[in-house]
């Protein structure tokens, strides 16, 4: 290895170190209250060092998001990367998305606060950039599971991909932040399982966007 590489190899690994000492910072303290001098303290470097690998605070904050989305994207991949059928991987992407919320709540949180336009003032374009080219490897993996599904014969011609992604994505992370936020209420107070109406909620809606053949295929793969 030369001495380029060594360094480079170097720094990498340095960035690693910051991320996780943000990470812990973050996860104890949100970006809010987290200041950049305690994730000096945390990554052992001085402020000044720290602010030669990443701008700001955001920067650091969206590089810790950009962690989460990684290992989400390492469920999905993993849901479906198996011969079933194709409603099945499409269900089984469901499936992953509420595992991926059960073991990583934190970053759960982190992920839909990305969306504040706050953050993406203080974000550098080149991490701002990154983070987006993240995301439609993600979107990808989930639209083209659709489109087969589609080419197939088993969801409706006229759906485009996209809508349905988005559907299917928006309804089941609005009731697992209920879920994180508002489970006993609903348990205690109205007699809800939320965990059972997400799981309810992904059905019908896939349902809905089947045609006759998906519907036979789909009852007798999942139901």
């Amino acid at each position: 290895m030369g001495i380029t590489e060594r360094k480079e190899r170097e720094k990498e690994q340095r960035r690693e170190e910051i991320i996780a000492a943000a990470q812990k910072v973050f996860f104890e303290k949100g970006l809010q209250l987290a200041t950049m001098d305690e994730i000096a303290e945390a990554a052992e470097l001085s402020k000044g060092t720290l602010y030669l690998y990443y701008k700001s605070k955001e920067d650091l904050y969206l590089s810790v998001i950009m962690r989460g989305a990684e290992i989400m994207y390492e469920f999905f991949e993993k849901a479906t990367a198996t011969n079933e059928p194709v409603l099945k991987l499409i269900s089984n992407l469901g499936d992953s998305y509420f595992e991926f919320f059960q073991k990583n709540r934190q970053y759960f949180r982190m992920l839909y606060f990305r969306d504040n336009p706050q953050l993406h003032k203080q974000v550098s374009q080149e991490v701002l950039q990154v983070c987006l080219e993240q995301d439609r490897r993600i979107w990808k993996l989930v639209i083209d599971l659709i489109q087969r599904a589609i080419d197939e014969g088993y969801l409706q011609k006229n759906i485009k991909p996209v809508q349905a992604a988005v559907i299917l994505w928006s309804s089941s992370t609005a009731l697992m932040q209920q879920i994180d936020r508002n489970d006993n209420y609903w348990q205690e107070q109205m007699g809800v399982n939320l965990e059972e109406t997400l799981r309810l909620s992904n059905s019908l809606l896939l349902e809905a966007m089947m045609t006759d053949k998906g519907k036979l295929e789909y009852h007798s793969i999942v139901i």
